[in-house]
């Protein structure tokens, strides 16, 4: 793929993006009337609306089935005290009740791992914060049998820390995977702690790697995310900014940036990467106030990579937006170029074309030529 030149903006560009080409489907007609507030003209619109959860929709994570990639997944967290869970969802934003762990208590942030290496067999993991009980909960894929012996603790049993933003992060020089965790409240320094992972007689274990990151004590850090390739961990410290450190414990805990400091209505929520080719990208934030996302370079600026200057802001149909994920691999027909998924608050999660974001971006790059 070619490498790709972003430009710089010196301010916040609103991007006009028409409806989707195909033929209008069941969720198709629901965008309509689905928002609770009017609809700007170009405001994106999802290709499918799932179905809804019984309590509170928070955060998506998305599984590329490695056989048949038509066969992917969409997992999304239930947060309700009652109706806790973490639902899967086909490209058709059906809940396949069979696969869905339920109940749990108040599942947060959920995020999946390619090939960990269980007992020499290579599987596939869902990982996410069941933030009553102080846990994480770990899921083998795409079965979503628990494999966590009930639980793991977090925080060291610390239940005002409340687990709730979580990312793994595989390093690349050995496989080592880690899961990076963020509380409802926590240190001004030290707020995140990581777990390193392991494998071993059908169930997984964690130590604690470290504890990292700097908390402005605003609000709290919930979302969080990690470029595998590239080595950074990015999360979001909420009415601030995106913070970014190196990802491996290893390389220290020096902040390496802080952006999208300015622009963001209420609260800076949920983070993903899109990766376009081995070192460019995007990195993706949910402007939760404002039903947007808003988007930023993944390789940084010429000849500085912790420069991430804001590249475009797009209004989305989902509202109040927590979690998001993308992928830039090709689900089948119905999503050639890859999906960026997005929690709404009115209990369902949104499927985006990646195409009609990218023509999106791309209309900006135009504009500033």
């Amino acid at each position: 793929m070619m490498r790709f030149r972003f430009p710089v903006l010196a301010g916040v560009v609103s991007l006009m993006l028409a409806a989707c080409g195909r033929g209008a489907t069941p969720a198709d007609q629901a965008t309509v009337g689905d928002s609770a507030l009017p609809l700007a003209a170009d405001t994106l619109r999802p290709a499918v609306i799932t179905d809804t959860l019984p309590g509170d929709s928070d955060d998506p994570a998305i599984w590329v089935n490695p056989a048949d990639a038509s066969q992917s997944v969409v997992l999304g967290t239930d947060k309700g005290d009652s109706t806790g869970g973490v639902y899967v969802f086909d490209l058709a934003g059906r809940i396949d009740r069979t696969r869905s762990a339920t109940p749990l208590k108040r599942m947060n942030n959920v995020d999946v791992e390619y090939r960990a290496m269980m007992d020499g067999t290579p599987i596939d993991i869902a990982v996410a914060t069941e933030r009553r009980r102080s846990m994480i909960r770990v899921f083998s894929l795409p079965d979503m049998r628990p494999i966590d012996g009930g639980g793991i603790l977090v925080f060291k049993g610390d239940t005002s820390r409340e687990p709730m933003g979580i990312a793994l992060y595989r390093r690349p020089r050995d496989g080592q995977i880690f899961a990076i965790v963020g509380g409802k409240s926590g240190p001004a320094q030290g707020y995140l702690a990581q777990y390193a992972l392991s494998f071993a007689g059908g169930v997984v274990t964690a130590t604690l790697a470290r504890e990292f990151g700097t908390y402005s004590g605003r609000k709290e850090i919930e979302a969080i995310v990690v470029d595998d390739a590239l080595g950074f961990v990015y999360f979001s410290d909420e009415g601030v900014g995106v913070r970014k450190y190196h990802a491996d414990p290893d390389s220290g805990s020096t902040e390496l940036a802080l952006f999208a400091t300015t622009g963001v209505r209420d609260d800076h929520e949920g983070l993903a990467i899109y990766q376009r080719d081995s070192l460019t990208g995007y990195i993706i934030l949910s402007d939760q106030g404002a039903n947007r996302i808003q988007v930023f370079p993944r390789e940084g600026a010429v000849g500085d990579s912790h420069t991430h200057a804001l590249l475009a802001v797009i209004p989305v149909m989902a509202q109040q937006t927590d979690g998001l994920d993308v992928t830039s691999r090709a689900l089948g027909a119905s999503f050639p170029n890859g999906m960026l998924a997005m929690m709404s608050n009115r209990g369902a999660f949104h499927y985006y074309r990646w195409e009609d974001v990218q023509r999106a971006i791309d209309g900006v790059a135009n504009r500033v030529r």
